[in-house]
Formats: C-alpha cells, structure tokens, sequence
C-alpha cells in the first residue's frame, strides 16, 4: 500500500523556485491498477521518481507498505526500491552487450539456486512468449521485445508495486495495446499495485481507474479542461 500526506517537491531553475508536487493525501491499495494522465511538466514522472525512492521529496510523508522513506538516506530508498519496487523507466535501460536472459538474471534476487533460477527466468519468458529471444542481444530486439524484457526485470522479484513511467511512448499502437494488456495481465495476477503514467488516453481505458494528475497535485494551478479528464473515473 502506498500512503502520501502533504508531500511537496519543488526544483530551482535559475533563481527561480518552482513547485511541481503538492499531494495534500493519496492513497493506493494493495492490487490497484491505476493510469495517470496529463500533460508534460504536470509532475506525472516527478510522482513516479519520488515513489520510488529515486528523488527525494523536500516534504512530507510517503509511506511504502508502511515505512516512510521521505527521511531515508539515499542508500535507504535504493534497498526499499530492491525490496517492494519494480521500475520501468521510459528508456528501458536493457544493457546493451549481454543478453535479454542476462539482463533479466542481473536484477533477480539470488534465493533459488542457479538452477531453480533459470527455470525461474524461462518460464517468465514463456509468460511474454519471448522463449525464443532469450539469448539475443538488445540490439537484435524490436522495441516490443524490449518492452516485454523490461516488464519480466520489474515483475520476476514479485515486488508489492510496479511503476511504469510512458512503457509504451515509443510503440505503434497495436503494439502498445498489448504490451498494456500484458502488464496489466501479469500485474494482477501478482496482486501488484500498478501505476503508470502515460499521455495516452485511450491506453489508460485500458485501467480499471484513471486520474488526471491535476485531482490530486495542488501544485497545478487548475484542473483544466484537458482532453483525458473525460477517462477519469
């Protein structure tokens, strides 16, 4: 479960002070799939960052599965994030020169045995049906490849949340439909609460809740009329 109370992020450009993030309250339960949508700059990624323990946020108090990170040392929110998250960050960031298998073994934690743990990895690649690729190289993937890689690393630890931050922005758009509907798929069949952020309406539908981050970021001057407030439920 995710807690925020009167959590506040502000960032200097120049001199000039700007508040990105005032959450007065939020919360998401244990199972949650949630999309979030809204605009460039309306702290959508900033929200994902300080979840996750990536950022730190200059005030109040976010609780992950009952901890408080807010106060943690940066070495504190790394081993939370290990613990309870699973991130798929808009890039990806698959290593280049080793492979979809490799990448995937490199973030498993190492509780099984060597053996216990490649069947463990074969059958999530089974899961995404990319048995076939598990020896290729990055490189020698298509972006939906890559995708489903980057979904198996934030999902094989079992993690109590997920976060996805635009998986699918550089996808066409059948193939963004069913990488959405993958990671809702395996996402509730953990009982993992997913949030992702997206600018895309209509993969949002997808969710079974959706909310303009403009409902619960007083930073944003108004809830505008912007076109996604119509998919908030």
């Amino acid at each position: 479960m995710i807690v925020l109370h009167d959590v506040k992020k502000h960032f200097t450009i120049g001199q000039q002070k700007r508040d990105i993030l005032h959450i007065p309250e939020w919360q998401v339960k244990k199972g949650e799939q949630i999309a979030i949508v809204g605009p460039s700059g309306s702290g959508k990624s900033t929200l994902l960052h300080i979840l996750s323990g990536m950022i730190q946020a200059d005030e109040g108090v976010i609780e992950i599965d009952g901890q408080n990170i807010t106060p943690l040392s940066e070495a504190k929110r790394d081993q939370i994030r290990s613990q309870h998250i699973g991130y798929i960050m808009q890039d990806l960031h698959l290593i280049p020169s080793i492979t979809a298998q490799q990448n995937v073994e490199i973030v498993l934690k190492k509780t099984k045995g060597k053996l216990n743990n490649k069947e463990h990895i074969k059958a999530w690649f089974e899961k995404v049906q990319m048995s076939h690729y598990m020896q290729h190289l990055p490189s020698q993937l298509s972006r939906g490849q890559k995708q489903r890689v980057a979904i198996i690393r934030a999902l094989i630890n079992q993690p109590s949340i997920v976060l996805a931050d635009e998986p699918t922005g550089s996808l066409d758009w059948e193939t963004a439909g069913e990488v959405m509907r993958l990671l809702l798929k395996l996402s509730e069949a953990q009982q993992t609460s997913l949030i992702v952020v997206t600018h895309d309406k209509h993969l949002a539908q997808c969710f079974p809740k959706q909310l303009h981050i403009a409902d619960f970021n007083a930073a944003i001057e108004s809830a505008t009329s912007f076109a996604d407030k119509e998919v908030v439920q």
